[in-house]
């Protein structure tokens, strides 16, 4: 890629598993520069395992340089527990690049997947097969990785649109 693409890492927070997903953006091209996931221990207590997402979601950031990161709004399910515990998981993914000086985008569910398969509601399997056509180079070994890869280009067709540029323009920001 040449000097004007800039780094984004998109984020799949899950308290189990976060997926994450760095791509380069030109603005017309995507690049793959990798992804992966990080796992808490499930024997472990809640405050340890959320130690466990931040860590190695710093440690990610700190080796790969993003300038951006985006993630996945909560969605809320039937189980109160387990949305409040994904909402815990979503704060440590989301300190993780304010801690390092990233602006974090969020989109809904619908949005991410809405670039990759052509649609709002595509299947994992869809939206793994589509980032497979779309960034050959891609390995990833879960649909947390995939899902995360899916965000990171989301916010690469989403970032220079009026509502971001508005965001950027208030904050002082220019890139």
């Amino acid at each position: 890629m040449r000097g004007t693409a800039i780094r984004i890492i998109g984020i799949d927070p899950g308290l189990r598993r976060t997926g994450w997903g760095v791509i380069e953006s030109d603005g017309v091209r995507l690049g793959y520069v990798a992804s992966g996931a990080i796992q808490s221990d499930s024997d472990d207590d809640l405050a340890y395992r959320l130690r466990e997402l931040y860590e190695g979601l710093a440690s990610v950031i700190v080796s790969f340089k993003p300038r951006e990161a985006a993630i996945e709004e909560t969605f809320v399910n039937k189980d109160a527990r387990a949305t409040l515990k994904l909402g815990q998981a979503r704060g440590m993914a989301m300190l993780a690049p304010a801690m390092n000086g990233l602006r974090v985008a969020e989109y809904p569910p619908n949005v991410v997947k809405k670039p990759v398969p052509g649609n709002g509601h595509g299947e994992t399997r869809q939206v793994q097969a589509m980032i497979g056509v779309l960034r050959p180079r891609a390995k990833f070994g879960s649909a947390d990785e995939a899902d995360a890869l899916a965000i990171a280009i989301c916010h690469a067709h989403h970032r220079t649109g009026p509502h971001m540029r508005a965001a950027r323009l208030e904050k002082g920001l220019t890139a």
